[in-house]
């Protein structure tokens, strides 16, 4: 087998975290809520599966295909890689799939991709919808997680295995989409038996070591302490990392297991031995061995250590979708999208593409004559990507009239490094808001949402360059 490395790796959670022992509180009367201890990640209103992959990406270098993973992806038929490939800036010939179907696809894309050849990013994002008072609705947390997969790098597969089982712990549906979860003991006993611990167990033949040499694991358990009987079946004393996130995070779906890996890696020395299981209607189990540093692999711990905690519960609900708010008539308007617009300018506006004239100056959008007050004619412009630079606030509004979901519409004059001026959206604001003078960051959101037809465009929005820390 030829030696095929995770190269760089990334993690992304949204800014606000929920108290889920405030939420226990809320749900008391009824029993009802499921674990309430630690946090659970809570995507923005302008966030889903696809802007939390995108972010887990973004520092990873250009590759030769992009393959999209996720069980919550918006579109039945639309390619969300298609559209992480703009996002990101890579070229129109990479080559991109998504897959989907179980919590293990990003897994399986990252083995393929390390059994296949060439430079590969496998992208994983989780927005899961699940009823209010469902042990789901706090169990499930909302993130993203991105691998690089190439020919060298910190960690390198030495062994691995599959199982298809179709064991039916939890599933949704078209006619059903909220998750339905089967009797946790019956769950717990038939995966650990039966799925897991076998594949793990066949994955550590295939490497030819025992599995006492495992040193950490990041291991998707369908339930919280599975992986201490696994452990105590194939006598591995190493600490699962999944268990961490879910702890601080939630459950991430198709992106957790990618998740944890990153935190195993980081925790790793040359030499130890990092497992990863994904698990969802069957099993993949990888072994790596490391020989050194994996390029990105502190930004998940570093994201684990940020963020705010809310115990609104109210606001919670009215994120995850659960409860439908009267936001009154300025709610009433179809944002409708037109085919034909975003042919023409869509790859601008999702790489968030501007234009240098031949001046120098850099404006957005570009336009046949540029903004440049001496320019009386028509100019070719290059093209400048802002998602990735550096700007400055310099006007700010809080709009308590204009309608979104989560008051108040924030925007302002934004500042870019080389010399851009654009009036945008600003996103993740903390307790203290918006300030003149903010160093700011680009982050990819959703644009509009036309929830009649089921479409939705995405944008970029100017968000805080730093994260406050969790507690402060």
């Amino acid at each position: 087998m030829q030696d095929r490395f995770v190269a760089h790796i990334g993690g992304y959670l949204p800014l606000l975290r929920l108290d889920r022992t405030a939420a226990a509180k809320a749900l008391r009367f009824a029993g009802l809520g499921g674990r309430a201890a630690g946090h659970r990640a809570v995507a923005g209103w302008d966030e889903d599966a696809l802007t939390l992959a995108v972010e887990a990406a973004r520092a990873l270098p250009v590759s030769d295909r992009l393959v999209f993973a996720s069980t919550s992806a918006p579109f039945y038929e639309r390619s969300h890689a298609t559209l992480a490939a703009s996002a990101l800036g890579l070229p129109e010939t990479v080559r991109t799939t998504d897959v989907s179907g179980s919590r293990r696809c990003g897994v399986g894309a990252l083995l393929d991709a390390l059994l296949g050849s060439g430079d590969v990013i496998i992208a994983a994002g989780e927005k899961r919808p699940a009823r209010a008072g469902s042990a789901q609705h706090l169990g499930f947390g909302d993130g993203g997680a991105a691998v690089s997969v190439g020919d060298s790098g910190g960690a390198r597969l030495i062994g691995h295995a599959s199982m298809s089982h179709d064991l039916i712990d939890i599933y949704s549906s078209r006619e059903s989409p909220t998750p339905y979860a089967y009797e946790e003991r019956f769950v717990r006993e038939t995966a650990t038996r039966q799925v897991i611990a076998p594949t793990i167990g066949a994955a550590c033949a295939s490497a030819g070591i025992s599995p006492s040499a495992v040193t950490h694991a990041a291991v998707h358990e369908p339930l919280s302490g599975i992986w201490r009987d696994v452990a105590k079946a194939l006598a591995i004393t190493a600490p699962n990392h999944a268990a961490e996130v879910e702890a601080q995070a939630g459950d991430l779906g198709a992106a957790h297991a990618l998740y944890a890996l990153a935190l195993a890696v980081e925790a790793a020395k040359p030499g130890d031995i990092v497992l990863l299981a994904g698990f969802g209607s069957g099993c993949d189990a990888l072994l790596f061995e490391i020989s050194g540093p994996v390029a990105g692999a502190e930004s998940a711990s570093a994201m684990l250590r940020q963020g705010i905690v809310t115990q609104d519960f109210v606001r919670f609900l009215s994120l995850t979708g659960t409860l439908d708010l009267d936001f009154g008539v300025r709610a009433e308007f179809e944002q409708k999208a037109q085919a034909t617009v975003i042919e023409r300018y869509g790859r601008d506006m999702i790489g968030f593409i501007g234009g240098q004239d031949a001046a120098g100056n850099v404006q957005f959008p570009k336009s046949r004559i540029p903004v440049r007050p001496d320019a009386d004619a028509p100019e070719p412009m290059a093209d400048v990507r802002l998602a990735d630079c550096p700007a400055t606030l310099k006007s700010v509004t809080a709009d308590r009239l204009n309608y979104t979901p989560d008051p108040p519409f924030w925007f302002g004059l934004v500042q870019f490094d080389n010399g851009a001026r654009v009036l945008m959206e600003l996103t993740d604001a903390d307790a203290q808001g918006f300030a003149i003078g903010d160093p700011l960051m680009m982050r990819l959101r959703i644009k509009s949402h036309d929830r009649r037809r089921g479409f939705r465009t995405y944008f970029w929005k100017a968000a805080p360059a730093s994260r406050p820390v969790l507690g402060d």
